[in-house]
């Protein structure tokens, strides 16, 4: 969750923790400090966040600043979740705690009366241990069969057996609330928790009590919230009762990235590639993700995740290593890979109702016109003529799953065309992308040849894993 933590401090008793002149602060003064000093000395307290630095970061970094307990709503893959666990990095690397202690209660402020006693008698020979700030990181799913006990605690049977009266606050085993004390605790896809689980949260996040099988238990307990969740208008599944909305002092609504270069930055970020995945292909399944959202054929309601586009730069490298396990090439991605998007990538679109059956003709649709656009964007300006000339109505030029970026480039047509530079129109191409090695260069040749064929300058043939330009 964050960097590798370093040593762990080798204080073991209360004592010693005094004598090394440790100060206590409380988590939101913690987390505030911790925060205005890094934003102070220049440092990116968010790591791994793209497109939000001037929209969502600030809102956030406000919220903590004011102590609230903060709820994030968006449609899906839009970082949420993602956006939440970054907020460990604001916490102390090593926290002290009371060995022993359930709670994780720091020795300099003890919530419950059997830490408070144990201060008293046993003073500086208190021991006590240290939590690495992922530690005081809980998350949970929230789902429907979640329970009070889960979230907030239950008596238990067992110490009520060993002679425990039912009032004794030793009788309850704390829910995973209580148990982050010193703590965040995360809970995504808040709607979706019941009604009144939701209910047991309104002392926790406001009056900081635990109320368990009919007694309350004063409990200061040290603890932020924060929740994703997406609008009501798509969670069809529940919703955020009114009282609870009202805890959370600050509501935050994400989105997906605005510039096409913060999209390229999260897929190559997220997207765990098994080949090379050239920038340009990376930048057609961004645009074709971005056309998506803006599709009317496409239920806008639920959005199109940032992990259609990481799925589809997972396949793409998944058809290059494929090729080059049957071939012998080399495992870098080529556009010709993309076709392989549409078909496994269709489950994770929601399409409005009357576009029944059209589902695959759309996904072709805006990954044509993202590599449309992608081929404007770079070529723009260059004389394809020649080779589109070179096609003399017999010759023709082969790529596909089981071709390799040699075979290709051997199988291009002579051309006489040539940039101001001198240099040949295949070179132009590919210093346009700045293609490294044969296999990029086959890329971008690739890449031109379809941008002829979008723009009716060339006809294509596609079957049997192969694609005929001439």
């Amino acid at each position: 969750m964050s960097e590798r933590p370093g040593s762990r401090p080798t204080l073991s008793t209360l004592g010693e923790l005094r004598a090394s002149g440790h100060v206590y602060r409380p988590l939101r003064e913690e987390m505030r400090e911790n925060l205005l000093a890094r934003l102070a000395s220049g440092e990116n307290p968010w790591p791994g966040m793209h497109g939000m630095a001037t929209t969502v970061v600030p809102q956030l970094e406000r919220a903590i600043i004011a102590g609230h307990d903060v709820v994030l709503l968006g449609e899906r893959g839009q970082g949420k979740t993602r956006l939440l666990r970054t907020l460990v990095g604001l916490l102390d690397e090593w926290s002290p705690a009371i060995a022993g202690s359930e709670l994780s209660e720091h020795p300099y402020a003890p919530i419950t009366e059997a830490m408070r006693a144990r201060v008293e008698t046993e003073g500086d020979a208190l021991p006590i241990l240290w939590r690495h700030r992922d530690e005081r990181y809980v998350e949970k799913l929230s789902t429907p069969d979640t329970s009070v006990a889960d979230m907030i605690g239950d008596v238990d049977p067992m110490r009520v057996a060993e002679g425990r009266r039912l009032g004794d606050p030793e009788t309850i085993h704390y829910g995973l609330v209580p148990r982050a004390n010193r703590g965040i605790v995360a809970l995504n896809e808040l709607p979706d928790l019941a009604e009144r689980i939701q209910v047991a949260l309104l002392n926790v996040m406001e009056e900081r009590d635990v109320q368990i099988r009919g007694y309350v238990l004063r409990l200061p307990l040290d603890v932020l919230v924060v929740a994703s969740a997406n609008p009501e208008d798509y969670t069809n599944r529940g919703r955020i009762i009114t009282p609870l909305k009202d805890r959370f002092g600050a509501e935050i609504r994400t989105h997906y990235p605005l510039e096409l270069a913060d999209e390229i930055a999260v897929v190559r970020q997220e997207a765990r590639l098994t080949a090379e995945v050239p920038d340009v292909v990376l930048e057609i399944l961004a645009r074709f993700t971005r056309d998506l959202r803006e599709s009317p054929a496409v239920n806008q309601a639920s959005g199109v995740s940032a992990r259609f586009a990481i799925s589809g730069a997972e396949t793409v490298a998944a058809a290059a290593r494929h090729r080059a396990a049957l071939t012998g090439d080399e495992p870098v991605a080529r556009p010709v890979d993309t076709q392989a998007v549409t078909a496994v990538l269709r489950g994770k679109v929601e399409f409005e109702s009357g576009e029944e059956g059209r589902e695959q003709d759309i996904l072709e649709h805006g990954l044509r016109s993202a590599t449309a656009q992608t081929v404007r964007e770079h070529f723009a300006g260059l004389d394809l003529g020649p080779l589109v000339d070179a096609f003399d109505g017999a010759r023709t030029v082969t790529t596909g799953e089981r071709v390799t970026a040699r075979e290709l480039l051997d199988s291009l047509p002579a051309l006489d065309g040539a940039d101001d530079e001198g240099a040949g129109l295949y070179d132009a191409i590919a210093d346009r992308l700045g293609a490294r090695g044969p296999a990029e260069r086959a890329g971008a040749i690739e890449l031109a040849l379809e941008g002829l064929y979008l723009v009716r300058r060339l006809s294509k043939d596609t079957g049997d894993g192969e694609t005929v330009y001439g």
